[in-house]
């Protein structure tokens, strides 16, 4: 009886999920009509508004950081699929506030080709697949499902389909048969399994094609895009060619293979560690303690295996986390996995702890696959680390405009001062800016206002001709000698 039950259920759950697969192909079908999806092979547009950098912003309460769009052309072929962006912006925030390469002077363009092929990122397909008339089309070709569906009083059929990725892919098409709606999930290495949205409003007739005048877009539950566009183009011959003989924009790649990782010795039991982000090291008696984490697993998992390598038989106790930023925490999880304790400033503890406890499922790294969970310590204007040898000290910036949260690391015997975004250096033939970025200003200023002794300045944004940053450099920089400030 037992058996014949299981049988019973096991029909009824096929029936069901067959019912839902044929109901999915009536809505996709209606949608599609009433959108002109089946005549539409390309479209291009035109917008104006902003862009947002993802992970950059000034402390864990703000939204990313905003830069206007000056312009933003889009092209897209449904049937390669292919889609190129061509695009300038310009500094958004006055006076500049976070990440995200501000302050930006003048206009930066900034283009991006994806040529889908059969080894393209599913994060770079998700550029075609997630606009309303690519979602229908992917929908169809995937044995999608549907349920109905009430979300803020509005009602909707929600279409689901597996990704690549194995993240369900949800599209939601409102009464009148437009996509309003489709999210998904990616793997961030820092926010773990992230949300991505896309939000269509302000539908418009384009040459039969029902296309959004309204595009927004959110990445960890912030806008990464906020489009309002003012022209579209259907069935227009479109041109997109690889970008040096491969398509896709390099954000969007994937993670880069384990980088080597280098090492120059600063003093006694301090060591420099190169190759990516700047890493320092120092042997404790007892310990090590790790001076920022590296931009992603890969390059945090390098970086404690020279550690260890440079100072074997010793745990590594600490990893002072410079600030919050997505590129400078990414490899945060990395010693997580170590089981080491994450020394930040008050304003990033909070966040750190719940970032770093969020699921990691759909590229599992070394913290989600042993179920580790972060410690987090946090530290105010000042911390001394010292076994008696060793002085190591961290400070809080106070007027840093990068990043609220902001430590510095000094190390008074060996006069050498880790910072992150103050100072990134340029090439040695390029000229100080003018004025000088406030970053650097206020850099500067709190290395004047600590009393900090700095004879070598070890910026985590190393300089590409590995040369030795000294503070007569950072002066240089701003303009500020001793005697003119």
């Amino acid at each position: 009886m037992f058996r014949k039950c299981l049988a019973v259920c096991a029909v009824t759950a096929v029936l069901a999920w067959s019912s839902s697969a044929q109901d999915a192909r009536a809505v996709i079908g209606d949608a599609s009509r009433a959108m002109g999806v089946d005549a539409l092979k390309t479209v291009q547009y035109s917008a104006t508004g902003l862009d947002f950098a993802l992970g950059q912003a000034p402390n864990p309460a703000s939204p990313w950081p905003k830069f206007i769009n000056k312009s933003y052309t889009r092209m897209i072929n449904f049937d390669t699929p292919a889609s190129r962006v061509e695009r300038v912006r310009v500094q958004g925030e006055n006076p500049p506030h976070g990440g995200g390469q501000q302050p930006l002077v003048g206009e930066q363009p900034q283009n991006q080709t994806i040529i889908v092929s059969a080894d393209t990122p599913w994060v770079q397909q998700l550029e075609i697949l997630m606009t309303p008339h690519g979602f229908l089309r992917a929908a169809m070709k995937r044995n999608a499902t549907v349920e109905a569906r009430t979300m803020g009083g509005k009602k909707y059929n929600v279409v689901t389909f597996l990704g690549d990725n194995k993240a369900k892919v949800n599209g939601y098409i409102n009464p009148q048969n437009m996509v309003e709606r489709v999210e998904t999930w990616i793997d961030n290495p820092f926010l773990g399994d992230m949300p991505f949205e896309a939000i269509y409003s302000d539908y418009k007739d384009a040459g039969g094609a029902q296309f959004p005048m309204h595009i927004v877009q959110k990445q960890g539950g912030f806008p990464i895009f906020d489009l309002n566009v003012t022209d579209v183009k259907v069935n227009a011959a479109v041109n997109i060619q690889p970008q040096q003989g491969r398509g896709g924009a390099p954000a969007a790649a994937a993670a880069p293979a384990n980088p080597p990782a280098q090492s120059e010795k600063l003093g006694d039991g301090v060591y420099l560690i190169t190759g990516g982000y700047a890493v320092i090291a120092i042997d404790f008696k007892d310990y090590i303690a790790i001076v920022e984490s590296g931009q992603n697993e890969p390059r945090a998992l390098a970086v404690i295996a020279e550690a260890k390598r440079l100072i074997p038989g010793k745990p590594i106790k600490y990893l002072i986390n410079t600030h919050s930023h997505i590129d400078h925490s990414s490899g945060l999880r990395g010693f997580v996995a170590e089981g080491s304790t994450i020394l930040t400033h008050q304003v990033n503890k909070a966040y750190l702890e719940k970032i770093l406890s969020t699921p990691h499922t759909l590229n599992p790294d070394k913290a989600q696959q042993l179920g580790k969970k972060p410690v987090v310590e946090a530290v105010g204007e000042k911390k001394v680390l010292t076994d008696g040898t060793h002085v190591v000290e961290l400070h809080h910036l106070q007027n840093f405009g990068h990043h609220d949260g902001m430590l510095i690391v000094y190390l008074p015997k060996e006069k050498v001062l880790l910072e992150a975004d103050g100072y990134n250096p340029q090439a040695t033939t390029a000229p100080p800016p003018s004025p000088p970025s406030p970053f650097t200003v206020s850099l500067l200023d709190n290395i004047r206002r600590l009393k900090l002794d700095v004879q070598r300045i070890v910026p985590v944004h190393y300089p590409a001709d590995n040369r030795v940053v000294t503070m007569a450099e950072l002066t240089r920089w701003v303009g500020r000698t001793p005697s003119t400030q």
